[in-house]
């Protein structure tokens, strides 16, 4: 795990039983299949630790993504704010995205998993993090122009794609590093497909007709 994700301040019960859910998860698990004596015993704590800082299982799992999607976040906000351009910031993002998916390989697991998981609770948390992200993501495009001519209706749609579209791709980057390159470059073709595809549908809905060979709407 890398050293960034350690930094951000946590009581260090919490931390402990977080790293130690992130060391334990592996191709075949998932945070709901993790025992509280067994979560307890690789963090080295009491069992009696896990239930000071949580209610039970759950309420644990909504504290590890929480945390593991700030920290995302919080970088990814950084470096479309920081883009002169959609495409920079395109790139920047992908490139941050892959490689912290592939220093910490337990979070996009993570994540992918409860995606599917048993627990509503933790299902449920995942596509409010995914839609917050999504929103962010346009958020952040309209504010700093990156892509004007674009409705943001069809903005949101467009980040809501690309970022479960990353988050899945991701999983493919970690287990395929022969392919870390082709992976990052064809994300970005990607997005600018994404975007490229809405401006033409606004600009020229006749021609987006043609292509497609339908009637104009």
């Amino acid at each position: 795990m890398s050293e960034q994700f350690s930094a951000r301040r946590v009581p260090e019960g919490k931390l402990r039983l977080l790293q130690a859910a992130l060391r334990l998860i592996t191709s075949s698990r998932s945070l709901t299949s993790l025992g509280i004596r067994e979560l307890a015993r690789a963090a080295s704590l009491n069992p009696n630790t896990f239930y000071r800082h949580f209610k039970d299982l759950d309420d644990f799992g909504l504290f590890v993504l929480d945390y593991v999607a700030g920290e995302v976040k919080q970088q990814v906000r950084l470096l479309r704010q920081q883009a002169a351009s959609s495409d920079q910031a395109a790139r920047d993002t992908v490139a941050f995205v892959y490689e912290y998916f592939r220093d910490n390989p337990a979070i996009p697991t993570v994540a992918v998993r409860e995606l599917h998981g048993p627990s509503a609770v933790l299902r449920q948390a995942i596509d409010e993090q995914l839609e917050q992200a999504a929103r962010e993501m346009t958020e952040d495009t309209v504010e700093r122009r990156l892509v004007p001519d674009i409705e943001r209706s069809v903005l949101l749609d467009i980040a809501r794609t690309t970022v479960r579209y990353m988050l899945f791709r991701g999983m493919d980057y970690i287990e395929y590093p022969d392919q870390q390159d082709a992976i990052r470059l064809e994300t970005v073709r990607f997005l600018r497909r994404q975007y490229a595809g809405a401006l033409a549908e606004q600009v020229s809905p006749e021609l987006m007709s043609r292509l497609m060979g339908t009637e104009p709407g």
